[in-house]
């Protein structure tokens, strides 16, 4: 993979801030692009004033082009912290060592008081995993008492799923439910538009 030049990065960026030095950056730093790596559904509901939205399989699929898009202090969200590290190691990989990543996400930002919006949505996509794995589990427990005891297996299943989700910092059920179409809204960016509002910002 190519690797880019990125003397524009701010070198001595930490790994991840809290939401207090998110906010001072904002009030001392015209420089500042705060990226959200969520999807469509997730950035309608709740979203920081001036973040762009750029979800973590688009900006996985096309780091570089993001990568050189980006400007000299960058901060990554989400909804806890763990897709926008996922964001930061990509933008990482391809040469982009100065992002942020905010920790506690969207909603510890908004809990400190911080200038969100605030839209209708879904609910936020860790909590769509935790009523879905929990379904699961409690349907399997009662189909195995009720109708087989192998349906059983669908909650050990479950449990190796998370535990290693958990192990790997990843979620394959997280990925799969951001693709339903409940989370896709209509009006969620193509990569070019997310590049072009970008570009609006340099």
């Amino acid at each position: 993979m190519t690797t880019l030049n990125t003397t524009h990065a701010v070198e001595s960026a930490p790994e991840s801030i809290d939401a207090s030095t998110l906010k001072t950056w904002e009030d001392n730093h015209d420089d500042l692009m705060v990226i959200d790596v969520r999807s469509g559904a997730e950035f309608d509901a709740v979203h920081i004033n001036g973040s762009y939205h750029v979800p973590l399989a688009m900006l996985s699929e096309h780091t570089e082009e993001f990568a050189a898009k980006l400007g000299t202090r960058v901060v990554l969200v989400c909804q806890s912290g763990n897709r926008a590290e996922q964001a930061r190691k990509h933008l990482d990989a391809v040469g982009l060592a100065g992002a942020s990543v905010l920790a506690g996400g969207v909603p510890a930002y908004a809990a400190a008081g911080g200038n969100v919006v605030r839209g209708r949505g879904p609910w936020a996509l860790e909590r769509q995993v935790r009523m879905t794995a929990g379904s699961l589990v409690l349907a399997s427990i009662l189909a195995a008492k009720f109708v087989s005891p192998k349906l059983g297996l669908v909650a050990g299943g479950i449990g190796a799923g998370l535990t290693f989700s958990a192990a790997t910092n990843s979620c394959a059920m997280g990925q799969a439910l951001s693709k339903m179409p409940w989370n896709r809204p209509a009006n969620e960016p193509t990569a070019h538009q997310a590049l072009w509002n970008l570009d609006a910002k340099a």
